[in-house]
């Protein structure tokens, strides 16, 4: 009786322990966020219940296993099984609780700031700092539970002696990788790109959509994904259109005939962008800026407050304004000039004066 009864006192106690105390902390959590509303950080621990629970039943049952009797022939096996539940869920949860803090933290500063270019700033900082701990914490972790295992132990002096050498080997063959992982750093922290600008790479225009220690994710406008190695951005030239402000200046041009009424037209531009709901209203122009022979080149100068609203508004003056000139002054469209063919004369070669026409008479050398 006392092999069965100890097992689930033993088993069970630490089960509806942990489910209490799991409990207990949860409520705790979620009358601590619905008092201090300005702060998520509260809520954002809730997160954590869960690997919390693991590492208190796992730490129970670490130190209690040997009373239970369960596995007398394999007991090392099983403290070592518990011993490494126990540091990875460990690490699972300093994690959880480091996200929490730092999405609180960016979360404060995003209420409070009102400018989108500082807030998209922090947001790629803090996205790689997240980064940056869950990987020292995941590689502290790893290196906890190999040293759990006598062998690794035993190997730690040699591995030491060959450190140097290792050392040299790992970082020629792990240059591009530590290239790319410092670039992330400095990108992150040199504010050169962030999370959300609009940048235009090797001629693709789209948004920042990634940004990780090692590579970086461009949204171009027709939804595919462009990745590439944060040293791109440290050692080629970029556009990034919402670096200094997301407001931007567009232009239209046009082709058009000589006599294009330049004036009308300069009404016409200003009609379509008030009641163009993606124009900001700050600057609007439009003038003549080229000539040739047959056509002069007309630019409608537009603005917007980003780079999504100047796509708007250029397409729209374009479309509205070639519509307005085609119903009411189609003569201002550009023309081609033609001239009729010419009849070849008999011995091959065409005729340079007599242009060919039902009404003129048949002519060749006789």
């Amino acid at each position: 009786m006392e092999n069965v009864l100890r097992p689930l006192i033993v088993i069970g106690g630490s089960v509806v322990l942990t489910v209490i105390v799991g409990w207990l902390v949860d409520v705790l959590l979620r009358r601590a966020d619905e008092r201090h509303h300005e702060t998520p950080l509260w809520g954002l621990l809730r997160r954590g219940r869960v690997p919390l629970q693991v590492v208190l039943c796992t730490a129970l049952l670490r130190g209690s296993y040997d009373q239970a009797k369960l596995t007398k022939d394999h007991s090392a096996v099983t403290g070592q099984v518990l011993t490494l539940v126990l540091i990875g869920s460990t690490a699972w949860l300093v994690v959880r609780i480091a996200a929490a803090i730092v999405e609180s933290s960016y979360a404060r500063y995003a209420a409070m700031h009102r400018d989108p270019a500082r807030v998209r700033r922090v947001r790629t900082q803090v996205t790689l700092i997240q980064r940056v701990v869950t990987a020292i914490v995941g590689v502290v972790a790893v290196a906890a539970m190999l040293l759990t295992f006598p062998a690794m132990q035993a190997a730690g002096a040699s591995l030491l002696a060959s450190a140097g050498i290792l050392g040299i080997v790992a970082g020629v063959a792990a240059q591009s990788t530590l290239g790319n992982l410092f670039a992330g750093l400095q990108i992150a922290f040199g504010d050169m790109v962030r999370l959300g600008d609009t940048v235009v790479v090797d001629g693709e225009w789209g948004t920042v959509d990634e940004i990780t220690l090692t590579f970086l994710t461009v949204r171009t406008w027709d939804e595919r994904r462009i990745t590439m190695p944060v040293s791109y951005f440290t050692a080629k030239p970029f556009e990034n259109w919402s670096r200094g402000g997301a407001e931007m200046t567009g232009t239209v041009f046009f082709q058009l005939d000589h006599s294009a009424p330049i004036a009308l037209m300069r009404e016409q531009l200003h009609d379509i962008l008030r009641d163009c709901a993606a124009w900001d209203g700050r600057d609007w122009g439009l003038a003549v800026t080229d000539t040739t022979t047959s056509t002069i080149q007309v630019r409608a100068l537009v603005t917007a407050k980003d780079a999504d609203d100047i796509w708007t508004v250029r397409v729209t003056v374009r479309e509205q304004m070639i519509r307005w000139l085609t119903e009411h002054h189609p003569y201002a469209l550009p023309r081609v000039t033609t001239v009729s063919a010419v009849e070849p004369l008999s011995n091959g070669h065409r005729s340079r004066y007599e242009p060919l026409s039902p009404q003129a008479p048949r002519t060749g050398r006789g």
